[in-house]
């Protein structure tokens, strides 16, 4: 058996900052997350989260500082970032004019991994969807097709960027039952969001950013021994 703390971190960044003209969008953000962990970075909107969540997975270059996930430099390796990873962005579209079904054979494919279709369809009610194109979807609908895309290619961390938005209550349930089981198995979750009560109920750990600085790293076991909640942190940071 592998001891935790001989594993490579899952995600390492080290005085991040990003600049948008004379916005300065991210300032000197360093944390780590281990192989392992629900990590949720909390934030109000424009805080930096996704941001911060499209540097970690190699869509846009930090201005300063440098992030690394499971080891690899993620500016010098961008794409074998994205094969390791899972990514559901928060206003992201599936190909439009493929099916549900379709879209996890893409996955297939590009990963070369082999796909339970029928279990992902089932799981995510696409039987009803059978024939459609994405682009005709619900936002909903096109939200379980994204989030089925990024499970089902068995990636060794996921980038989770407020997923539950657009989830009827009981998606939302088995999406968490999933995920929780998901990091049982050895899996990473870094899991954007605002909505707490989410992040009280799945995260081991998390840190909270307001206008571009992480304010607080929380352990959640800590915070629930010291008689506190996340919520209360959270408007303590970032009123």
């Amino acid at each position: 058996m592998v001891v935790r703390g001989e594993l490579l971190p899952a995600l390492t960044v080290s005085s991040l900052s990003k600049e948008y003209g004379d916005v300065q969008a991210l300032h000197d953000v360093s944390f780590s997350v281990e192989q392992g962990d629900f990590f949720g970075l909390l934030g109000p909107n424009g805080a930096g989260k996704t941001t911060l969540l499209k540097i970690l997975t190699g869509q846009i270059r930090a201005t300063g500082g440098k992030a690394e996930v499971l080891g690899l430099p993620v500016e010098q390796q961008p794409l074998e970032v994205r094969s390791r990873a899972g990514i559901v962005p928060e206003q992201g579209t599936p190909p439009s004019f493929l099916t549900p079904r379709e879209v996890l054979e893409l996955v297939g494919a590009v990963r070369g991994c082999e796909i339970d279709f029928e279990y992902w369809i089932e799981f995510f009610e696409f039987e009803e969807m059978e024939g459609r194109i994405c682009r005709t979807l619900s936002r909903g609908q096109r939200q379980k097709v994204l989030l089925a895309a990024a499970f089902a290619g068995q990636p060794d961390v996921l980038f989770l960027d407020e997923p539950f938005i657009n989830l009827d209550p009981l998606v939302q349930a088995k999406v968490r039952d999933w995920l929780e089981e998901y990091v049982v198995k050895g899996g990473t979750v870094f899991l954007n969001t605002h909505l707490l009560e989410n992040a009280e109920r799945l995260c081991n750990r998390a840190a909270i950013i307001h206008r571009g600085r992480i304010r607080s790293l929380i352990e959640l076991e800590q915070l629930r021994a010291q008689g506190t909640t996340l919520e209360s942190l959270f408007h303590e940071m970032v009123a």
